[in-house]
This record gives structure tokens, C-alpha cells and sequence, in this order.
């Protein structure tokens, strides 16, 4: 619990540095004029259909794209002068402050690199805006040492915390791992000097327990292997403490979530550290992180869509394809058993998701969100210049051209063959205890995982975490003032507020249910036990009130946005029950309420969805009443628009036998098949 307190306050304040102080009045901008010229839409040119069936995307197309969007943010940049700093986003994210501009230029320069550094390798001359790009970089990097540059960075204090500028110096070091030659070598004496002074007084220094660490670890591991005097024990520190997230299946835990950071940082940094130095000079952990690494390839790719759509979740989700290095890492030595071909398709797909959606860019430079600009989703941490973090996935760029992630043809793993339609497919991760849920049907993937994040914490106790579960067909909605929520749980507070579920614990994955207990956090009389049965066309939620006092409740479905204009609602009535049906031309989703429940509504929110402003979802409601274990039963359904719904299809229950005081429950289908609910 001390960790965790200490990691609250420090990722709420990003440990007190300049670059993160106290929030001036909302008023302050910096006011970066955008370029007159606008980006057109990316397209892949003279598609591989041979290669790349699904995608056309072959290593010459993520070059491309990697061009596309460093040309976006050099569309800024007319002199060498010229910071990597570009129009603040409305809202949430920084800077507030003019002390916090340095950092915020800094983020720009070093994230880029994650693009520019694999480009410049294979082509030292590359020119964009007029402007080559070496010599940028090469000038920007001797402007951080400058104390009359803008962009001068302060060395840290002696007595200073984890900051910002540990972060970008740690993602600079991997680019100074990469491309040497380019970034480092022609580089003056006294500049380098200067910069190993200024970096090294970072990363010999404190860090937040999780991910970062590995920032600390490229800093002093780039340095020494450049024959500076580093602080080695605390670099072997910090490796073995790295070690101890790991929890199996792939998933670094990462203090105090499961998310995404397990991938596009613990991952993706072991990876490389043991690339660029661990193998030579640490073999025994770099054996392990590599033993670490080897179960993705058989766990990960399930947690894609068919169409290698990823799902929305977790804090930082503005880094959107940052999440899909580690298959591209998977080809730096290739493992017997890995269908690299499915791990292309899969990482290219998620690239298309983003750069073929329209509201991707605005002013050439991705939007904080996760399509166009989205508040709810950002966190305060972020400025604009963060969201080039996604250039990780170009880091894949950095393994050879042979690699058969690169020659593999596109495949669609299983989806081809074993995913066959009719069915659903569950792979539960134990460890970490995350259910992925595959549906042939719709070609979506789910993600269900055990989440205890207070409201305290802002980067994750709220809709970041808290969902029942995450769809990549559906982005998760943000909660509404009136209790309209997708995909949760909501009470209704004295202070007629409504509160959802965010505190969760996992109790069992046993006879395809997964189980869960949940309690809300400010009111430990508030509790449920909660039973989820995935379904061929959606979910079965069998939930119990354990509650010991009167509340309101609500329970939501998945929400949809509205892409045409209309989102078409009915009702149908099917073997007694009322089905509520919305369908917005792309999706179709129905909930149908079996048992407990007292109304069932669809709503129309604003402002809310991360795909459009407009959107709609089916809530069902009731007053949960004290010592009564009622069970709460509810069909959450979805098929493609223009499909037609059966019966069968509408209530695949036959009968459903309510438990007595706190004996199972028993829930026949119409295929024969029975489950038994066990919450004990």
C-alpha cells in the first residue's frame, strides 16, 4: 500500500518537476500557429495484395506511414531552430505553465525519434519540410545542453524526484541505442559531455516502482557502453526490481495495473535492452527477459480484432498503436511456432485502424484521443507532442528487412480456420487473470480483467479500468451526469451522484464463467457478485446483490456512436421478454433483461463517445433492497447492421433457476447445454 500511495501522488503531480507544477488558470496556451497546409489522408501506395492479402502492408508501407506522420510533425519546423512543439489541445493536458514548455518540447523531440531514428538509419539524407532531418536532430540534442536555448533542460537537482524529463532522456537513449552513427557519433566532445551530465543526472536517480525504471536503465546502459562512468549498482537494481512485475502469459504487472505499459514499455524496452546491451553484459537477465517475452506470441495476438482492430483501455490510450510492437520485436530472433504472417496482419491492421480514420490527425498531429480529440481519455500528464509515443511501433522497423515478420504472408491465425462462426472463443490468462474473448461472429475481441483503482487516482480509477468489460468493436463511453452509463455498473450516492463500480476482485475462471466480486468504494455496504458468460452473440451477465442497505443501480450495455445521423431504435418482444434493440448502421445491440431488473431505457448522450459527440445506450435499472440475494440477469447482445435477429439468437436462455439464499444458480440454454453458477 505505501508503493501504491507513493505512485498515486507521484503520476498525479508527475513527481512535482518543472515541467509538471502546480496547474496555472486554464487560460495559458502557447500558442503554436498550425501549418497552412493540411495532410491528406494516408494511403497505402501500389498495395502488396501478394504479401499482404488482408492489409497491402509490406515494411516499404510501414515506412511510409512513419514518413506520413514524421512529415506531419515537420510541417512545423522551418529552421533548425524550430522546436518540436505544436498546437495545445483544449482541456486536461499540460502545458498550464510556461515552466512547463521546456519538457513539452522535449516530448516532441524525443518521441519523433521513434519514427526518425529507424528512417535515418537506412537513409542519413532523408529531407522533410526542407529540412534534414540528421541535422535537426543533431542540432535540436546540442539545444538541450544550451543554457540560452528555449530548449535548455535543467540537469535534475540533487535532491529532485522522477520527472518528465527521465521519461523523454529514457526514450532518447533507445534512439541513441539504434541509430548511433546517426544521432551520436558526429556529435562534438563537449556535447556529448554536456548531454551525458544532463541525462545521466536523471537516470543515476530516483524513479516511479514500474515501467520507468526501464528509462533509468537505457540512460545508464547507453552511457556506459560509451565508456562514462555510470552508477552500476543501481542500474542492477532496477533490472532485477523490473524482473519482479512479471506475473505470467506475457503481462508485466505494472504497479498497480494490468494495461497496455506491459507491452508498449516493459516489453518493448527488455527487448531492446537486451538487444543493444543486455546480452552482451547482463546474459542471465536478458535470458530471462527473453523467457518472459516468448509467451505473446501464443497470448497477445487474441487480444486483437479479426480486422487487427485493438481495443480501447487503460490510461495513455492517446499512444493507440504503440501497443502492437512487440509483434514486430517478435522478428529480432524469430522463435520456432511463431505464424509471423497473422503477427504482420495483425500490427498493420492496427495501423490502418488509426491513420485511415479521418479525425486521426488535426493541424498534421494526432489529437489526444483515441480516433479525434477526446477529454475524458486524456490524461493531465499528456501535452500534445506525447501522442508520437505511438512511433514505437516504428521501432519494429528496426529489424532486418529478412525477418519473416517482414517476408511472412498475411494471415489470419486462426480466424481462418478454428474461430468458426456460431461459436465463442475464451482464453483465460492466469497470473494476471485476464479473460480474452474472441467472437467469430462479429470478428471483435474483449478483454476482461480484475481492476481495484480508486477514484483518488485520476489516471485510473474511472472508466480507464472500471468497465465490466472492453470491446474492440465498442470504445468505452464515458459515465454521464444522470446515471447514463455503458458497460459498468452505477449507484446513486446520498448526494444524488452516480457512483460505478471500480473496485474489483477476482475470485475463479471455472466452467467458462468468469467470476468477480465487486464492492463500491465509498460504501463498502454496496457489494455484488458477478458472473460473466460470454455468448456466441454477446454476454450473459448472472449477477448477485449482496448489499446490506436501499440503492438506486443502473447497468449499462456497450454504447453506440452515431455515424449516420439516426441511430434506429425497436422493441420486440421474444418468448415473454422485451428485447431493446438500437442500430446504428455498422453495429446492432440488444439487451434484454431476464431477471431483477425494473426498467430498461435507451438513452441518447452527448459528448461522451470517443467516435462521435452523439451517441446511444440501453440501460437497465432498479432499487437494490438489503438482504435480498436477488440475481440480476441480463442478456448484453450485438450482431453486424443489417443482419436479422432470431428468437434463438434474442434468448439462447430456456430457463434460468434463481439461487436460494446463496445456493448456485442454474441457467439451461436452448442448445442443451447448462452452466452452473457457483459464487461461493
Amino acid at each position: 500500500m505505501k508503493i501504491n500511495g507513493l505512485l498515486f501522488g507521484i503520476l498525479a503531480v508527475l513527481a512535482a518537476t518543472p515541467a509538471h507544477a502546480q496547474p496555472a488558470p486554464p487560460a495559458f496556451t502557447t500558442a503554436v500557429t498550425p501549418p497552412a497546409t493540411r495532410l491528406p489522408l494516408f494511403q497505402v501506395k501500389q498495395p502488396d495484395k501478394r504479401l499482404s492479402p488482408f492489409t497491402g502492408m509490406t515494411r516499404r508501407h510501414w515506412q511510409d506511414a512513419a514518413r506520413y506522420l514524421l512529415s506531419g510533425a515537420f510541417s512545423y519546423i522551418h529552421q533548425l531552430d524550430d522546436p518540436m512543439q505544436f498546437p495545445k489541445q483544449p482541456g486536461k493536458s499540460y502545458p498550464r505553465t510556461a515552466a512547463q514548455v521546456p519538457t513539452e518540447k522535449l516530448e516532441g523531440l524525443c518521441r519523433t525519434l521513434f519514427m526518425a531514428a529507424p528512417l535515418l538509419k537506412e537513409d542519413p539524407g532523408l529531407t522533410l519540410n526542407g529540412i534534414k532531418v540528421g541535422d535537426y536532430y543533431r542540432h535540436q540534442l546540442a539545444q538541450l545542453v544550451n543554457p540560452a536555448s528555449p530548449s535548455f533542460i535543467q540537469p535534475r537537482a540533487k535532491d529532485g524526484g522522477p520527472s518528465q524529463n527521465l521519461v523523454e532522456f529514457g526514450g532518447l537513449s533507445v534512439a541513441l541505442f539504434a541509430t548511433p552513427e546517426i544521432l551520436w557519433d558526429p556529435l562534438p566532445q563537449a556535447t556529448k559531455d554536456a548531454l551525458a551530465a544532463t541525462m545521466l543526472s536523471y537516470g543515476d536517480g530516483p524513479t516511479v516502482p514500474q515501467n520507468w525504471r526501464y528509462f533509468n536503465i537505457f540512460i545508464l546502459s547507453f552511457y556506459k557502453s560509451r565508456g562514462y562512468t555510470v552508477n552500476e549498482k543501481l542500474m542492477e537494481e532496477y533490472l532485477q526490481k523490473q524482473l519482479t512485475h512479471y506475473r505470467g502469459e506475457g503481462w508485466y504487472h505494472d504497479g498497480p495495473t494490468f494495461d497496455y505499459y506491459s507491452m508498449w514499455a516493459f516489453q518493448m524496452y527488455g527487448r531492446l535492452w537486451s538487444e543493444y546491451y543486455g546480452r552482451a553484459h547482463y546474459p542471465e537477465i536478458a535470458t530471462q527477459l527473453t523467457a518472459n517475452f516468448s509467451p505473446l506470441k501464443d497470448n497477445y495476438p487474441y487480444q486483437f480484432g479479426r480486422d487487427g482492430r485493438m481495443i480501447m483501455w487503460g490510461r495513455s490510450i492517446t499512444y493507440r498503436f504503440a501497443a502492437v510492437v512487440p509483434f514486430p520485436l517478435m522478428g529480432l530472433h524469430p522463435e520456432a511456432g511463431t505464424n509471423f504472417g497473422w503477427m504482420r496482419r495483425i500490427a498493420s491492421g492496427t495501423l490502418l485502424q488509426f491513420l485511415k480514420n479521418p479525425d486521426f490527425l488535426q493541424d498534421n498531429i494526432p489529437t489526444l484521443g483515441f480516433y479525434g480529440s477526446f477529454d475524458p481519455a486524456v490524461q493531465a500528464y499528456s501535452c500534445r507532442g506525447s501522442v508520437f509515443w505511438m512511433a514505437k511501433a516504428f521501432l519494429g522497423l528496426l529489424v532486418p528487412a529478412d525477418s519473416p515478420f517482414w517476408t511472412a504472408t498475411e494471415n489470419e491465425g486462426p480466424w481462418g480456420k478454428e474461430l468458426k462462426p456460431g461459436t465463442v472463443f475464451n482464453k483465460f490468462e492466469a497470473g494476471p487473470n485476464i479473460l480474452v474473448t474472441d467472437y467469430p461472429n462479429t470478428g471483435a475481441a474483449e478483454i476482461r480483467v480484475p481492476s481495484a483503482q480508486p477514484a483518488s487516482d485520476g489516471n485510473r480509477g474511472n472508466e480507464n479500468y472500471n468497465r465490466l468489460s472492453y470491446n474492440s468493436a465498442f470504445p468505452w463511453q464515458a459515465d454521464g451526469p444522470n446515471g447514463e452509463v455503458a458497460m459498468d455498473y452505477v449507484f446513486k450516492t446520498p448526494d444524488n451522484k452516480w457512483e460505478p463500480l471500480r473496485l474489483y476482485t477476482f475470485k475463479k475462471f471455472e466452467n467458462g464463467i468468469y467470476y468477480r466480486d465487486a464492492e463500491l468504494e465509498t460504501n463498502h455496504n454496496i457489494k455484488l457478485h458477478l458472473a460473466d458468460i460470454t455468448l456466441p452473440n454477446g454476454i450473459l451477465r448472472l449477477d448477485q446483490n449482496l448489499s446490506t442497505e436501499p440503492v438506486a443501480a443502473r447497468l449499462g450495455h456497450y454504447a453506440l456512436p452515431n455515424l449516420t445521423g439516426t441511430i434506429r431504435r425497436t422493441t420486440r418482444k421474444v418468448n415473454g421478454y422485451e428485447a431493446q434493440l438500437i442500430d446504428n448502421g455498422t453495429y446492432q445491440l440488444a439487451l434484454i433483461p431476464l431477471s431483477g431488473w425494473t426498467k430498461t431505457e435507451t438513452l441518447t448522450t452527448t459528448g461522451l463517445n470517443p467516435v462521435k459527440s452523439e451517441s446511444a445506450v440501453i440501460n437497465v435499472s432498479a432499487q437494490f433492497e438489503p438482504a435480498q440475494t436477488t440475481l440480476y440477469a441480463t442478456l448484453i447482445l450485438w450482431k453486424k447492421s443489417g443482419e436479422t435477429w432470431t428468437d434463438a439468437e434474442l434468448m439462447p436462455v430456456k430457463e434460468l433457476m434463481p439461487p436460494a439464499q446463496n445456493s448456485s444458480a442454474v441457467v439451461t440454454f436452448k442448445d442443451g447445454s447448462s452452466k452452473t453458477i457457483k459464487f461461493d
